[in-house]
């Protein structure tokens, strides 16, 4: 099955709008769309889960750290974490070869850092 992602509420919208502008197939969630505003992490995580999606953060910070917690008690459909300072460029790219190249399935309970 098709990757399906989910913004969290702080990733720069320009990576998602990029990245469908490239390829129009990809589903790409905004947090909007989700209700992710004002969420805790754990409640983020719990959410792109339920809805099948790989989460994409900027966090860093403290989303790693809730993202473990969460996959010892329940499977995540995954998360891709973003530094603020990647290249939108970069940051489309990768996500577009993740979309491409492997499936949900490979990314249950599976966290990455971009750049690949």
């Amino acid at each position: 099955m098709k990757i399906r992602f989910q913004a969290d509420a702080d990733l720069n919208q320009t990576i998602l709008l990029a990245t469908v502008r490239r390829e129009p197939a990809v589903e790409f969630q905004t947090a909007e769309a989700a209700g992710l505003a004002h969420r805790q992490d754990k409640e983020v995580l719990a959410i792109a889960a339920r809805e099948g999606r790989v989460l994409v953060t900027h966090d860093q910070k403290t989303m790693p750290r809730h993202f473990a917690e969460f996959i010892a008690t329940e499977p995540s459909t995954g998360l891709l974490v973003i530094p603020q300072h990647l290249p939108v460029a970069v940051a489309v790219e990768d996500l577009l070869l993740v979309w491409s190249a492997t499936e949900a399935e490979e990314w249950i309970n599976r966290i990455s850092f971009l750049p690949l």
